[in-house]
């Protein structure tokens, strides 16, 4: 069983971790776009900030819905940062748990 939980285990951990770096890079994206240094003119400027959208915004649209309104401030990236870093050590947990290291 530790033969393939394990790994399994680590693979979502770093899955997770590669999805908070897109996470960051859609907020840097939208942060560009927002003060003029980048424009979707271009067209790999767009086809970063498509592929950005197509990856974030499953999940950060739910959050959208439960999170306050504060105008231009979105609190969105913040709340899904939060969740994967518990995800993360949640999972950690799980590891240690499979191998057999005492909480």
């Amino acid at each position: 069983m530790n033969i393939i939980l394990v790994p399994l285990l680590q693979v979502i951990y770093y899955a997770l971790d590669i999805y908070l770096y897109v996470v960051i890079a859609a907020v840097i994206y939208s942060w560009l776009l927002a003060f003029g240094v980048i424009n979707t003119y271009n067209h790999v400027v767009a086809v970063i900030g498509d592929v950005l959208a197509r990856l974030t915004e499953p999940a950060l649209a739910p959050l959208r819905r439960f999170l306050p309104d504060f105008g231009a401030v979105d609190l969105s990236p913040i709340a899904l940062w939060l969740i994967i870093i518990f995800l993360q050590m949640v999972d950690v947990r799980l590891i240690d748990a499979v191998r057999g290291i005492s909480l």
